[in-house]
């Protein structure tokens, strides 16, 4: 690939992930908005000419690992035992 095409590659990327970002503010006020009027009593399902948006409300429990660890005394060597490290790639996008 040649430095020409992706300095154009690049350009396409921010512009398209601008797009995206302008596009998720406005699904997610639409998204506050039914679950807004929803969780006061409104109707938790919500059709329209072709899409149904469904309202649902659960609970979600996380365990504080590092607090539970340091709670049963475990050591740093035990901790690194059972402690699985993956590779993680990004590519920052910013404008000029």
């Amino acid at each position: 690939m040649t430095t020409l095409t992706i300095t154009h590659d690049v350009d396409t990327l921010g512009a398209l992930l601008a797009q995206i970002a302008a596009l998720t503010k406005q699904a997610d006020a639409i998204k506050d908005a039914i679950k807004d009027s929803a969780s006061m009593g409104g109707d938790k399902v919500v059709e329209g000419d072709l899409f149904k948006a469904t309202y649902s409300e659960s609970n979600r429990s996380v365990v504080d690992s590092k607090a539970l660890l340091a709670e049963l005394g475990a050591t740093p060597e035990q901790i690194a035992r059972h402690t699985k490290t993956t590779a993680v790639y990004s590519v920052k996008v910013t404008s000029k």
